[in-house]
């Protein structure tokens, strides 16, 4: 994978992420590096850390997604 291909999933990722019905989402960080989509940030429950995964997936193409979202009850 070139590095205009993986930040493209990069912009389309993170593009997904602000575009998101749930508000803490729209500020999580998507980064890539050694083909890894990387999730950063926090949230208040583990179901939106699971959603902003699920919601990157489908443009992640070749990338594995790694979820370093922090959980903050």
């Amino acid at each position: 994978m070139t590095t205009m291909q993986a930040q493209e999933i990069v912009t389309a990722a993170s593009a997904l992420l602000a575009k998101s019905s749930v508000q803490e989402l729209r500020s999580l960080r998507v980064d890539e590096d050694s083909n890894e989509l990387r999730l950063r940030g926090k949230v208040r429950s583990f179901y939106h850390k699971q959603l902003a995964q699920e919601a990157v997936l489908p443009v992640a193409g070749s990338l594995q997604v790694v979820n370093h979202v922090d959980v903050h009850h």
